[in-house]
């Protein structure tokens, strides 16, 4: 039988039902609000011997079934808790017909079990167990997941919590784990190819004519020069609400999973994105939330009203709902595609109200690494570059660094005026105000030239303040290797530590920025750098090539190397106009953002597009580690790299 929409039965069924309920079967998923909810806790396993097994299994998401792999019959895979200073044994068997793995993502583990195949061991082969046996010296909120091909993305992972060996700090009457996703009845292969085939196949929120005409977005002569340059101003994510559904705890937006509260008590949220692709932006309407750790890590607390949690990140937010209610957990897709959403309730059956999606974020000059406007935060004020010690490529110690992966850059900042820390807002060599319409090099690439490479635009002609404009000059970036994967060089990439999130500028209520953020203790090292590096983050977005200087894992010759015990400085530079959650395996490190001792330490940080992030590593795990974009899509096309740690004796 049909089910097309008849809008006279619409009307008629809005009649009887007072205006309300009996739309919401067509209304999507996250508004519909007469779902019951799912008090469902998460399967929980404890102790010195987890057992763990891998297996294909079916998953039923917003009343439908959907192929999945999960771990001992669940997705997301049971919780792992864990305590300070046991020693944990997890013997892990793979069903599958294929290899798979585990990854224990930002827990301190001797390498030989951080679980990446080809790096730190040879994988779990099919109908095979390993057994991954470390101690846990740490707290706090973490995950684990699939490093094997696709396979996180069609429900591999699941969250860790390791309580202090000690009193918590953290003070809560009661927790939840909150563990977002993204979920596609679309094999994570098909989604892959299509990307390949065309990088924007899931953007079903392009501008459209009536847009172009009313100026909504964007202006007609702003679309026409983006449209010289072949670069889209909604490409905000490469995979959306199109294919997919949106996740809390491995249930859909109708399913309604719901956390209980008794109105006063103080309940900690533990939030990790466990998501392939998408970044969130999370609230909970008519509650403050306070931030009180970042990647396990204790920060000094922060009210906020919602902030971005990038891919692979955590964040502990404690809340005190007082009324007796329901809230809605809003989880929203950074492009605007689609939501995540729960329920909080002092009682199983209620629902609130669920907001509507808000207007799409759209990328702006700035996202290019082009931004003209220095004033605000734009620049580097907050960098803390007291702690630079020489940037020579010297080791601590008087020992010789081993030769750098990559040109190390001495990262000079006082010879780029209106760089440096505290600078005057307007000092960024009268970049204020510029023209853009004088920029040369806005007219298309030429004829032939493949997948819109850019290769031999003529974007070089302005220059302000002694920086050449060019989005394609490589003198900007001399260790960025030339060819057709490396579309753009960002001109004036800029560090934007200290603004929100995509489409959550100018909002009328307070956002969290990763400079919010302190750590509550001292940091464990808090040498200077004894050198410093610089690593773009590259792409050529329209033929979805990423990778990391323009070079792919698969063309890397040597690794990125460290001397055990060095400190260095890296600047992450996004020379995409996607954002990037980097992640590093087997350290923490710390953000250089103005706090000195006190720096928060992460282990994922998300690099904004044409912004650069700055942090500060300590050396100090031996052994090969991956480096790498956590959007599983990028990483699998390339973005990611190795990094080894050499012990002193064996310094070449």
């Amino acid at each position: 039988m049909s089910k097309t929409i008849d809008r006279r039965q619409l009307l008629r069924g809005a009649t009887l039902a007072g205006g309300g309920l009996a739309l919401s079967a067509y209304m999507p998923a996250w508004a519909q609000t007469g779902s019951a909810g799912l008090v469902r806790p998460l399967p929980t396993v404890v102790g010195p011997d987890i057992s763990l097994r891998i297996a294909r299994q079916m998953m039923t998401i917003d009343g439908r079934d959907s192929h999945a792999i999960g771990i001992n019959g669940t997705v997301p895979a049971p919780l792992v808790r864990l305590r300070e200073g046991q020693n944990v044994r997890l013997s892990v068997t793979n069903d599958l017909d294929e290899d798979s793995s585990i990854h224990w993502h930002g827990l301190l583990v001797p390498f030989q079990y951080d679980g990446v195949p080809g790096i730190s061991f040879p994988g779990i082969k099919a109908k095979s167990t390993f057994v991954y046996e470390f101690p846990v010296i740490q707290s706090g909120t973490y995950w684990y997941h699939s490093h094997s091909g696709l396979q996180e993305q069609l429900g591999h992972y699941g969250p860790i919590v390791v309580d202090p060996a000690g009193e918590d700090p953290i003070q809560s009457d009661r927790e939840h784990v909150v563990v977002l996703s993204d979920h596609s009845p679309m094999h994570p292969h098909a989604i892959f190819r299509k990307l390949k085939q065309q990088a924007g196949y899931f953007n079903y929120q392009k501008q459209t004519l009536g847009s172009l005409l009313s100026g909504k977005d964007q202006t007609l002569k702003e679309r026409i020069e983006w449209g010289k340059m072949r670069m889209d101003p909604t490409d905000i994510s490469d995979v959306t609400g199109s294919t997919y559904t949106y996740l809390v705890n491995g249930h859909g937006p109708k399913d309604n999973w719901t956390a209980l509260f008794r109105p006063g008590e103080r309940v900690r949220l533990r939030f990790i994105n466990a998501s392939a692709m998408t970044d969130f932006n999370v609230r909970i309407p008519g509650l403050k939330l306070t931030v009180v750790q970042a990647d396990g890590q204790n920060v000094v607390p922060v009210e906020i009203d919602e902030f971005q949690i990038a891919v692979a990140e955590t964040y502990d937010m404690i809340v005190t709902p007082t009324d007796d209610r329901a809230y809605t957990l809003v989880g929203e897709a950074i492009d605007r595609s689609g939501m995540a959403r729960a329920t909080l309730a002092p009682r199983e059956g209620m629902a609130a109200e669920v907001p509507p999606l808000r207007k799409r974020p759209i990328l702006t000059m700035k996202d290019m690494g082009m931004d003209m406007d220095m004033s605000g935060d734009a620049g580097m004020q907050g960098m803390d570059h007291s702690g630079m010690a020489s940037t020579a490529s010297s080791a601590p110690g008087g020992q010789a660094a081993p030769a750098p992966a990559r040109s190390m850059q001495g990262m000079d900042h006082s010879a780029m005026p209106g760089m440096g820390a505290g600078a005057p807002a307007q000092s960024a060599g009268g970049m204020a105000g510029m023209d853009h319409s004088k920029m040369a090099g806005m007219g298309s690439a030429p004829a032939g030239q493949p997948g819109g490479d850019m290769t031999g635009m003529d974007m070089g002609a302005a220059t302000m303040g002694g920086m050449n404009m060019s989005m394609r000059d490589f003198k900007n970036a001399p260790q960025v290797k030339k060819g057709p994967g490396v579309q753009t060089i960002s001109p004036m990439a800029m560090d934007r530590t200290g603004e929100p999130g995509q489409g959550l500028v100018g909002l009328d209520h307070r956002v969290l920025v990763y400079r919010d953020l302190m750590s509550t203790t001292r940091n464990p090292d808090v040498r200077a750098p004894d050198r410093a590096m610089e690593i773009h983050l590259t792409a050529n977005m329209e033929r979805y090539m990423w990778s990391f200087d323009g070079e792919k894992l698969n063309e890397v010759k040597e690794p990125i190397p460290f001397l055990e015990g060095e400190r260095v400085r890296i600047t992450l530079v996004n020379d995409t106009m996607m954002g990037h959650p980097i992640h590093l395996h087997g350290h923490f490190f710390e953000l250089v953002t103005g706090h000195g001792d006190r720096a928060p330490r992460k282990h994922t940080v998300g690099v904004q597009p044409g912004g650069k992030v700055t942090f500060d590593l300590t050396a100090d795990a031996v052994g090969d580690w991956a480096f790498h974009c956590h959007m599983l899509y990028h990483m699998h096309a390339g973005m990611m790299q190795v990094v080894t740690v050499r012990p002193r004796g064996e310094a070449a």
